[in-house]
């Protein structure tokens, strides 16, 4: 995730920045330990149309993730251990239009876990959470990832 962070950063400063709301560490520290945790979201079948791109696709998140039909058999279990982590966020959003209640690199680094959590049928997120996440959503132009 480093590399990319450094390529928003460049990006961020060759006009006028827009990333410049605080950065927390705690956000940081948060995004690190959810990583792994919205990794394993079955948004594997969500998306990936071309079969070459779906095989690729799929082989290399097996790679790293293990076998994804046992991950989405888990489901309800990984559902359970990441709520404790999207409960934590809950209490940490400043605004529903900036996680800091400036937009910031923050917030960079916390949309794209929820944009893959999302996808998990049954998934509730937290209120101030979900706010969030459909209002950035809804700020730049996407309309979240299908439920699978």
């Amino acid at each position: 995730m480093l590399e990319s962070m450094d390529m928003v950063a460049h990006i961020d400063s060759l006009g006028e920045p827009i990333l410049v709301g605080p950065e927390r560490a705690e956000l940081a520290a948060w995004a690190s330990a959810t990583a792994d945790k919205t990794a394993p979201c079955p948004s594997w079948s969500a998306g990936v149309q071309h079969y070459r791109c779906n095989d690729h696709f799929i082989v290399r998140k097996q790679k790293r993730l293990g076998d994804l039909v046992e991950l989405r058999a888990r489901t309800r279990e990984l559902m359970d251990e990441l709520m404790p982590n999207l409960e934590k966020l809950d209490g940490m959003i400043e605004r529903p239009d900036a996680v800091n209640g400036k937009v910031s690199l923050d917030d960079i680094r916390v949309l794209p876990l929820l944009r893959s959590a999302a996808v998990v049928k049954g998934l509730r997120f937290p209120e101030k959470v979900r706010n969030y996440f459909e209002t950035m959503m809804a700020r730049i132009g996407y309309q979240p990832l299908p439920a699978v």
